[in-house]
C-alpha cells in the first residue's frame, strides 16, 4: 500500500477548472478576443497557459497585462461566489487520513488558494501545501511533484499522485510516480492513457490505495 498521496487541487479537491476558464474568457472578450474552449484545453495540456491563443492572434503584451489583471479579479470573484464544492471530498479525506499522509501540489497561486480555503475543511488533512510560488517550473514539468516527494522524504514507489488533467498526469509520469486520474467533466476529453488508475470520484481512492503496491 502507498504511504503518501500528493493531490492536485483544482478539479480534484475543488471544482474550479471551469471558473478559471470562464474568467479568462470573460477578460479576453472585453479585449475583443473570443477564447476557444477546445483549443484552450489543448494549450493547457501542453502547459502553454491561458494566453496562447491571444498571443498567436497578435494581442500585444500591454493588452495581455490588462487582460491578465482582469482575469485574476474575475477568478477571485467566482471563487467567492460560485459553488465549487465537490461532493464527498471531505468524507473521503477523513477516511484516507487513517491510512496515508497527504499533501497538495498545485499550480494555484497562493492568493487564490487562500480564498478557496477560507471556510473549507480540506487543509486540516494535509501535511503541507505546495503552491505556484513554491517552485520554478510548472506542470507538466516534474518539479512540483518532485518537490512534494522531497518534503515528505518519500520515494517514488511510496507515493501516489491524484490528478484530473493531462498536464498534471504528465507531471506525475515525468516524476516517476504512479498517478490516479479522477473524473472531471471539464477535462474529461484529455488523454489519460498513461494513468495508472482511473476513478469516478475520490470515494474510490481508498480501494486503489489498498490495491496499489
Amino acid at each position: 500500500m502507498k504511504e503518501y498521496v500528493l493531490f492536485d487541487h483544482d478539479g480534484v479537491l475543488v471544482d474550479t477548472e471551469f471558473w478559471y476558464f470562464k474568467s479568462a474568457e470573460r477578460a479576453l472578450a472585453e479585449a475583443g478576443f473570443t477564447l476557444d474552449k477546445d483549443q484552450y484545453l489543448r494549450d493547457m495540456t501542453r502547459g502553454s497557459g491561458s494566453w496562447a491563443q491571444a498571443k498567436a492572434a497578435g494581442l500585444d503584451e500591454r493588452t495581455l497585462s490588462r487582460v491578465r489583471a482582469a482575469r485574476n479579479g474575475y477568478y477571485q470573484e467566482y471563487l467567492r461566489t460560485e459553488a465549487i464544492e465537490i461532493d464527498g471530498v471531505v468524507d473521503a479525506l477523513t477516511e484516507l487520513s487513517a491510512y496515508v499522509r497527504m499533501a497538495i501540489v498545485t499550480t494555484a497561486k497562493r492568493a487564490d488558494f487562500d480564498i478557496i480555503h477560507e471556510k473549507r475543511q480540506i487543509r486540516q488533512f494535509m501535511d503541507f501545501v505546495i503552491v505556484r510560488e513554491d517552485y520554478e517550473l510548472a506542470k507538466p514539468h516534474p518539479e512540483p511533484y518532485l518537490a512534494g516527494l522531497e518534503r515528505f522524504g518519500a520515494t517514488r514507489e511510496e507515493a501516489l499522485v491524484v490528478e484530473d488533467s493531462a498536464r498534471g498526469l504528465a507531471s506525475a509520469v515525468a516524476a516517476g510516480i504512479d498517478c490516479v486520474v479522477v473524473h472531471n467533466e471539464f477535462t474529461k476529453a484529455n488523454d489519460f492513457s498513461r494513468a495508472s488508475y482511473r476513478i469516478g470520484s475520490l470515494r474510490e481512492l481508498k480501494d486503489v490505495l489498498l490495491r496499489a503496491g
